[in-house]
């Protein structure tokens, strides 16, 4: 629940809603969502990465899912860690869940028989990236992340075949105020994001 605070998803429930009603739905059907997702055994789709907990996706099939993230071990692996440049398993700057090398990925994707690895959780500023020598992609869909980011945002397709297409956008204009311009966004991404 403390990220929804920190990233301010609850004062935007609160702002539009008048109260916290509707963000303490969300948080709780937050605690059901699935972890990963498999597209035709072929690709591997978490939130964040992996974990040094799990080989399998049957172990992650043996999870127990329905409660809030833990702050700490498998489940929150698959929610917070990163892809890095440096081989094997790092410690995160984030605080929770870990870094991972092509090396991991590569021997993750191969002993389940998936092709590559598709997440999400970390900005972007193209709105995807590539990396992990084109076996891990990172789709970012939310643009001008936290209002303040100037970052595209993108979403995948993918056909039978496996081929992607990405579809980047930028932010939808802010409602009322001079008649429904843009929003002005910085470029640069501020350090806390990196």
């Amino acid at each position: 629940r403390q990220i929804t605070q920190v990233y301010g998803f609850y004062d935007e429930c609160v702002r539009k809603y008048g109260n916290a009603n509707v963000w303490k739905l969300f948080t709780d059907l937050f605690d059901y969502l699935p972890l990963a997702a498999s597209v035709d055994e072929r690709l591997f789709c978490p939130h964040g990465g992996l974990s040094p907990s799990l080989d399998t996706v049957d172990q992650i099939l043996n999870l127990d899912r329905a409660h809030e993230v833990p702050h700490e071990g498998p489940i929150c692996d698959l929610m917070w860690s990163d892809p890095d440049d440096r081989l094997g398993w790092g410690i995160s700057p984030r605080g929770a869940g870990y870094t991972f090398g092509q090396d991991i990925s590569e021997k993750f994707a191969h002993e389940n028989g998936f092709d590559f690895i598709v997440r999400a959780h970390q900005l972007v500023m193209e709105g995807y990236s590539w990396t992990h020598d084109n076996r891990l992609v990172t789709v970012f869909s939310a643009p001008n992340y936290c209002y303040r980011c100037g970052n595209m945002a993108a979403i995948m397709e993918v056909d039978e075949h496996l081929a992607t297409n990405f579809i980047q956008f930028d932010p939808a204009p802010r409602r009322g105020g001079d008649a429904g311009l843009g929003i002005e966004v910085t470029q640069q991404t501020p350090d806390y994001f990196l």
